[in-house]
């Protein structure tokens, strides 16, 4: 994959145990007695230049929705490729909470990347740019925000950051399964170690492009050995990203569901604070 599953090991496990309410049956509605809306954007609906590649997207994409539908979110799924920027728009001012998942190298042209590279990969920029406007509108409403591989990639470039357009060994040769198993490294002072409930965490990652500058109000708060960026955090707003796939059929353990769960709590605590119209 042109951007970007994971596992908890309980002996590495540093911090609070996992949230008790990540099991489907404590999944409840909020005061107000809504399910907090999740709204799951994909990059595009075929025209891809690789059919296997959308099969894969798609397996991945299913793999968030049933999650995320197991700890009580109404999931809207939405393609951006298709929908464009308005629609994107209106989705998410329906949404309590966004999860942008993999997908194709973003558009070097929107971080002032070199267009030529020669390990670049299909893009599809009219998604990149409806999604950019989508993740600064998320941003500034302080919408919960999950991003997955090329969506934590998509977050660093929307908030003026840039990317690391090639690297090697951070997808297998395999064409059956190109996930590669490695360590990943949380700082144990980051918001995302207590959302997981650890600091070094085993993971399943596919991408050949990664973080290189952090955008406005950013921060890599985990790093593979070879010191790449695995995820990031905002300084003020409800937003995790991680570069590797918990959504993955091969990842163990409870990454994306504390990721749901962490997005879905931020919903109900922000409709507390200031009830929708």
């Amino acid at each position: 994959m042109a951007a970007c599953p994971g596992w908890h090991d309980g002996r590495m496990s540093l911090l609070s145990p996992r949230h008790d309410d990540a099991r489907p049956d404590a999944a409840r509605p909020d005061e107000a007695g809504a399910a907090r809306r999740l709204l799951v954007v994909d990059v595009a609906d075929g025209g891809r230049d690789d059919p296997a590649f959308e099969a894969e997207l798609q397996r991945l994409t299913a793999s968030v929705v049933a999650a995320a539908e197991a700890v009580g979110l109404v999931v809207d799924r939405v393609a951006a490729a298709q929908a464009g920027d308005d629609e994107l728009g209106r989705r998410l001012a329906a949404a309590d909470a966004v999860v942008l998942t993999g997908g194709e190298d973003v558009d070097p042209s929107t971080y002032g990347g070199d267009v030529a590279e020669p390990h670049g990969g299909q893009t599809f920029p009219d998604a990149d740019r409806a999604q950019i406007a989508l993740v600064r509108a998320a941003v500034a409403a302080r919408t919960p925000l999950v991003g997955i591989c090329r969506g934590m990639q998509l977050v660093n470039v929307a908030l003026g950051g840039d990317l690391v357009q090639h690297l090697e060994g951070h997808v297998a040769a395999d064409v059956d399964d190109s996930m590669v198993d490695h360590v990943v490294s949380v700082a144990d002072d980051s918001s995302l170690a207590g959302v997981l409930g650890a600091t070094t965490l085993d993971v399943r990652s596919s991408h050949h492009q990664a973080v290189a500058r952090p955008g406005r109000g950013l921060r890599v708060v985990a790093w593979a050995a070879d010191g790449t960026a695995e995820a990031m955090e905002h300084e003020e707003a409800p937003l995790w990203c991680v570069q590797w796939h918990p959504e993955d059929a091969g990842s163990r353990g409870t990454v994306l569901t504390d990721l749901l769960v962490a997005a879905r709590d931020a919903a109900r605590a922000d409709r507390v604070r200031a009830p929708r119209a």
